[in-house]
């Protein structure tokens, strides 16, 4: 827990969301001498949290956590107090235009506050959506948490050379995944589509066609439903099959796309999404009326929600292009 935040009832940004993006936010505020406030869940609800090591991040060549990455960041926030203030565990459950910026409802220790700001910046993220073992989805965590189990081909593609895999997901996505993942020069790469019928309810045209290049590449489908794992100790990712057989690979990788796109409150201001589910911003992270097309004054979107490559340095990239522009014209 973050410690007792003494709220205002009003701030020059409101962000709701404390990941990378949401605390580079906060951050670039406070250099700016704009006041802040950040609602999060918690740094565990962050999509890197779990990463035990990511190589893309400047000045960790040996690679950092997310979970180390997130602190840092943190320690950069609250080291900025006078400017920002970071309000976890909280549920951000509302949010409205009104006639001077924007005011977030949302639940903290128990109660229910509401802040407004100026301008207001979402940094509220995705969740992947994580393959369920006899209803439940605790089965794979330990696999991931060491890096045994991957879901981001550019954030983890680098590391597959030479070695065998096993993709996880049945549709069209998961079968272009697997195609993906050969720019990378695994050794061996093949479906788990965990009991489902590989590419139901695909086009045909597109059905062919995904069949005719994996069987080009050599890749093929485990049919058979997935009903635990193993071989954790051998740092392997060890599949057992509701028929009986087993398979080793050295690594998974998750390809069953998102759990939960975060899209309430966006759609709740009238933002414009694109085809895949993500919010549609200008250059500056301005959220895309769905109505017009246009930008919403003084609403941003930053880091996974919006529309772009969900990466650590692009978070943040994101998180300084909105608060600079937000700083410049309207703060």
């Amino acid at each position: 827990m973050s410690g007792f935040v003494r709220l205002k009832p009003s701030y020059d940004l409101v962000i709701v969301g404390g990941g990378h993006a949401g605390l580079q936010s906060a951050h670039k505020a406070a250099l700016l001498r704009r006041s802040s406030v950040v609602i999060d869940r918690g740094p565990k609800y962050s999509r890197s949290y779990y990463a035990p090591r990511m190589a893309n991040i400047p000045g960790f060549p040996g690679g950092i956590s997310g979970h180390h990455l997130l602190e840092l960041q943190l320690k950069a926030v609250r080291e900025s107090s006078a400017w920002a203030s970071y309000v976890a565990p909280a549920r951000a459950s509302s949010a409205e235009k009104t006639e001077t910026g924007y005011a977030v409802t949302f639940d903290w220790l128990g109660q229910t506050h509401r802040v407004e700001g100026r301008a207001l910046v979402l940094a509220m993220g995705v969740v992947d959506r994580v393959v369920e073992i006899g209803g439940k989805i605790d089965p794979i965590f330990p696999w991931a948490n060491q890096a045994i189990v991957d879901f981001c081909e550019i954030c983890d593609g680098h590391d597959l050379a030479g070695k065998s895999v096993g993709v996880i997901g049945h549709d069209a996505f998961a079968a272009r995944t697997a195609l993906d993942l050969l720019e990378f020069a695994p050794s061996a790469v093949e479906l788990l589509s965990h009991g489902k019928r590989p590419l139901a309810g695909v086009a045909d045209e597109e059905r062919l066609e995904l069949e005719r290049r994996l069987a080009e590449h050599g890749i093929r489908w485990q049919e058979s439903e997935m009903v635990g794992f193993d071989e954790i100790r051998e740092h392997r990712f060890g599949v057992r099959f509701a028929d009986g057989s087993h398979r080793s690979y050295d690594r998974g990788f998750s390809a069953l796309g998102w759990y939960d796109m975060h899209d309430a409150l966006p759609r709740s201001l009238g933002c414009r999404f694109d085809e895949e589910g993500f919010v549609s911003t200008d250059e500056d992270c301005r959220a895309l009326s769905e109505a017009e097309g246009t930008a919403i004054d003084g609403l941003y979107v930053v880091g996974d929600l919006r529309s772009g490559w969900n990466q650590v340095p692009e978070a943040w990239s994101t998180a300084e292009r909105a608060v600079i522009h937000a700083w410049s014209a309207y703060l």
